[in-house]
């Protein structure tokens, strides 16, 4: 899994992971990595430790996505870039 930033738009990091041979990009809402112990949004180093911390989770859920499934929650909130799929 690769990150390339945060999108502003959807308030997302984009990321792309490898599935079945294919790149495929999606959006990882930052909202997942938010502390619920603290108000607004993480900082960016707080999501990408994030990230790195549920790095497997994430795959999975791009992967069941890629292939037509459904993630489990809270896992099921990133999306697909169409373009990418």
């Amino acid at each position: 899994m690769e990150v390339h930033g945060r999108d502003i738009e959807t308030e997302c990091y984009r990321v792309t992971h490898e599935v079945d041979g294919q790149k495929v990009m999606a959006l990882v809402p930052e909202r997942l990595a938010a502390d619920l112990r603290l108000a607004g949004r993480p900082s960016h180093q707080d999501a990408y430790v994030w990230m790195a911390g549920h790095k497997q989770e994430i795959e999975t859920a791009i992967t069941r996505l890629a292939r037509g499934q459904r993630p489990k929650p809270p896992f099921d909130t990133i999306t697909l870039i169409p373009s990418s799929v």
